[in-house]
């Protein structure tokens, strides 16, 4: 490979995970103590808004305590050499505190803000958002969060991208989650595949590559292994 060739990472909690930071899914995981509709909805933010944004004020706080990781780093490393474009389920800064310049998060980000009624009204977050905290079009401020039932808007961009790829690396998701798990029928059909994750739910094949580990050690063979200097 040269620097002409390009690598899109698609990463999920398991990379984020090995930072400090809590997953939604995992036993004891965000969502073991909290109903989803609740605190991840349109109406749960209707019926209890301050609840919501409690949460997720709290999530800010732990997240800017936290640093990345050596995946994280590896990964922002590797734009010496190669185009890289990362794209993530992630609503962390983890992977620009990193160094990644070309990062498009597909479920939106936890360190900015936005009007509740006009989602191109986006704010940097830089203290905890309350009630009566308001956008500029009189609208309360809400979280820069894609919440269950609200339309991925970045998965268009996602795909141009991914239909890109000269190798497409998955790191800590199962893929599970749409429609961010379709970007695999993007991927173009010589390109090479990687998978890392402590369980993969897909097994070896022609032109995927599957590393049974964590993010971070996952990385670390990919790039003293399977990516020449």
């Amino acid at each position: 490979m040269n620097q002409k060739h390009h690598i899109v990472f698609f990463t999920g909690a398991g990379i984020s995970q090995e930072s400090g930071i809590e997953t939604f899914r995992d036993t004891n995981g965000l969502w073991h103590n909290n109903k989803i509709e609740d605190i991840a909805s349109k109406e749960g933010f209707e019926k209890k808004p301050q609840k919501v944004l409690d949460f997720y004020n709290e999530r800010r706080i732990k997240v800017e305590k936290v640093q990345p990781n050596l995946a994280h780093e590896l990964i922002a490393s590797l734009e010496d050499r190669y185009k890289v474009s990362v794209i993530t389920q992630n609503v962390d800064d983890l992977h620009e505190r990193a160094g990644s310049s070309n990062v498009l998060h597909l479920h939106g980000e936890l360190n900015k803000c936005r009007s509740s009624k006009d989602a191109s009204f986006i704010y940097p977050c830089t203290k905890p958002i309350q009630v009566g905290d308001l956008a500029e079009d009189a609208s309360q401020l809400r979280p820069h969060i894609v919440w269950f039932g609200e339309e991925v808007t970045e998965i268009e961009k996602a795909i141009e991208i991914t239909q890109t790829a000269d190798l497409f690396i998955i790191i800590g998701t199962s893929m599970v989650v749409q429609p961010a798990g379709s970007l695999l029928l993007s991927v173009p059909v010589d390109a090479q595949t990687v998978y890392i994750d402590t369980n993969p739910d897909v097994e070896e094949g022609i032109n995927l590559l599957v590393l049974k580990e964590k993010a971070t050690d996952g990385m670390k063979q990919l790039v003293e292994d399977y990516l020449p200097y």
